[in-house]
């Protein structure tokens, strides 16, 4: 499918060609890691911007609502509005740069947090988006926090913020292209917290629990980073063995 060049009000000297990526990126926009699809400055005759945007900054809506809010609307604004720190009430972190923001309520999302799907699914196994769960997080151990994707049998559920965190611990070796050795270490550690937490169980379970484990990761990763339709074998094809 061929995309349409597009103007956007951030970069108004040159338009922005649709791109797709393996490589992390920085989104101009809102200021957030991303990865696969995006538009990207064209340029002009003396070369491109380094701009880049998140398909979901790129062309956002003017205003949505939320399954998780019943009684917000959120706008679409491109600063945090007021001099206060901000931030996202998917992922805990902070809003710099775009967001969608309910004046009412005074919640904040993030582009990408806001579009995160509700079902993750890839034939065989379904992860669910919830605002709160009571079980803990197989990577940091705590409950509550942040929203969560839940698997279908409720034994597995990683928070949206340790995700993130994955990967704002790691920005700079993500940004300059040493990524495969910290996601995968990363990941291992996840791996390894799970067999721990699984340690008295039969060997079957454990391997089970991390194949799922190594999807949901896939599956989160490629969502919070802005392009939850792709896998992005390249990064994080290798997280957890499934074997």
């Amino acid at each position: 499918m061929k995309y349409a060049d597009i103007s956007h009000f951030s970069h108004p000297q040159h338009n922005l060609k649709f791109d797709y990526t393996e490589k992390p990126f920085k989104c101009d926009g809102c200021n957030e890691v991303g990865i696969g699809s995006r538009y990207r400055c064209s340029g002009d005759n003396h070369g491109s911007c380094d701009f880049d945007l998140h398909a979901h900054c790129a062309l956002p809506s003017a205003s949505i609502t939320h399954p998780f809010y019943k009684k917000c609307t959120f706008q679409f604004v491109a600063r945090p509005p007021g001099n206060e720190r901000r931030y996202c009430n998917a992922c805990e972190k902070d809003v710099s740069g775009f967001l969608y923001h309910c004046k009412a309520c005074g919640f904040d999302l993030h582009p990408c947090c806001a579009m995160l799907p509700m079902v993750l699914d890839d034939g065989e196994t379904n992860l669910f988006l919830y605002r709160k769960v009571s079980s803990s997080c197989h990577r940091c151990g705590k409950k509550g926090r942040s929203w969560s994707y839940r698997s279908s049998c409720k034994k597995y559920n990683l928070h949206v913020a340790c995700v993130r965190e994955m990967l704002v611990e790691n920005w700079r070796e993500l940004y300059t292209g040493q990524h495969g050795k910290s996601i995968e270490h990363k990941s291992l550690v996840l791996k390894n917290t799970l067999e721990h937490h699984h340690r008295s169980s039969r060997k079957g379970k454990v391997q089970k629990c991390c194949e799922i484990a190594g999807i949901a990761v896939q599956f989160v990763i490629s969502a919070v980073l802005g392009d939850p339709t792709t896998l992005i074998a390249g990064v994080v094809g290798s997280l957890i063995s499934r074997g």
